[in-house]
């Protein structure tokens, strides 16, 4: 946070800028499981610094036209200088992956240009940009050294689930159990858990408390039963959709899903 908040003071009044021309920007890269409020930490930053966010996902890259997502990056990059803002990239590996060396189409020419014009788009910027990633270890090593923090996002131990069960409660729930005691047992029994997870985990729990009243709101209460039972459908979901996938498998997956942005 000072490299940033004194970026002018190191760069322009120090004249650090003579060695480290391409010091001018501060790229971040966010990287962890999914639901451990990557994009909501790179927000918080933004607010923090007071700068515009702004946010681009695939949709807003892929283009049906060779050599469109180049200039599609390019318009983003314009876009944040014009306003200010910080830049921020989400499923980050499918632009950053390794550029390919066995070229045999045209669409792996085209994304090995896409990927060297964000490597261009990135010496030039002079403000922030934040990548956030589920597979930083397929990050092509000429994008890796040119990020100057790589913060990992874990999932949230046992004292940090309790914090986000007792957030989500939110007063207004009526409670059939007393409230520490049923964050005491949600935060035991969500191990393992998201903080979209647990977010999920209430979504499913409150209607079955409005069913088990018969749909009166004046008489439903959420119970530990009806939370336990939603952490139960969220973790065997993980079990039976959600399994990561292997490193390998990652790694073709990010290939495929670069000529997908190109929309082939």
């Amino acid at each position: 946070m000072a490299r940033i908040r004194h970026h002018r003071t190191i760069y322009s009044d120090w004249g650090f800028a003579a060695v480290d021309p391409l010091g001018r920007s501060s790229v971040i890269n966010f990287h962890g499981p999914p639901g451990t409020g990557k994009t909501m930490a790179a927000e918080a930053l933004a607010g923090t610094l007071g700068l515009d966010f702004h946010h681009i996902g695939i949709a807003e890259l892929e283009s049906r036209y060779l050599g469109e997502t180049a200039h599609n990056i390019q318009a983003a990059f314009n876009l944040a200088r014009e306003n200010n803002s910080l830049l921020f990239f989400d499923e980050a590996d499918t632009l950053l992956g390794a550029r390919l060396s066995n070229v045999t189409q045209g669409v792996d020419n085209e994304i090995n240009a896409m990927r060297s014009t964000l490597l261009i788009e990135l010496e030039r910027f002079e403000g922030i940009v934040v990548f956030a990633s589920n597979f930083a270890r397929n990050y092509d090593e000429a994008f890796r050294s040119r990020i100057s923090y790589h913060i990992h996002f874990d999932l949230p131990d046992k004292l940090a689930r309790s914090a986000l069960w007792d957030r989500m409660l939110v007063p207004g729930i009526p409670l059939a159990t007393e409230r520490a005691t049923l964050l005491e047992q949600a935060s035991e029994a969500s191990r393992g858990l998201s903080g979209r997870d647990i977010r999920t985990c209430l979504r499913l729990a409150l209607p079955k408390a409005l069913l088990e009243a018969d749909s009166q709101p004046a008489l439903a209460r959420l119970s530990w039963q009806n939370l336990h039972q939603a952490i139960t459908d969220v973790q065997s979901s993980q079990q039976q959709v959600g399994r990561p996938p292997s490193h390998s498998a990652a790694t073709q997956g990010t290939v495929q899903a670069a000529r997908d942005l190109l929309g082939v």
